[in-house]
């Protein structure tokens, strides 16, 4: 029986090279803008739902991790953000404590078109605009 390790094989460069060439920051703020820093029917982790979510448009985003993916026939990239926005002191002077505020996992396909989303969102944040349903 052969023995493969993938530690030292080049699909690792590759991979590496392919991540490390996406302009991420892109993403992320394409995404932001396309849905106009909103979040439209968001559902927390105790199933309360929210009808819209608003972000600050002066938040910060970050890549925190990146993969390729596999299924049978279909290849995909995940993009994981993390938002942090920093808030204001009693002096309303920009304070540098940044807040986390959420993250978001964008997927994309093997052409780089959107698939999916999938929000995380601390909903106790003062800097979210949150519109529950009308009841």
């Amino acid at each position: 029986m052969t023995r493969l390790e993938l530690k030292n094989h080049s699909v690792w460069r590759d991979l590496t090279e392919i991540l490390e060439n996406i302009d991420a920051h892109r993403l992320v703020q394409e995404h932001l803008e396309l849905c106009d820093y909103k979040v439209c029917g968001y559902w927390d982790e105790q199933d309360k739902y929210y009808e819209i979510i608003t972000l600050p448009r002066l938040l910060k985003t970050e890549l925190i991790s990146s993969s390729i993916g596999f299924t049978h026939k279909k290849r995909f990239l995940k993009l994981k953000f993390v938002f942090t926005v920093s808030g204001i002191d009693a002096m309303d002077k920009p304070s540098h404590n940044a807040q986390r505020i959420g993250e978001l996992l964008l997927i994309y396909d093997e052409n780089l078109k959107f698939v999916d989303e999938n929000w995380l969102l601390d909903i106790n944040s003062r800097f979210l605009d949150i519109k529950l349903p009308d009841t």
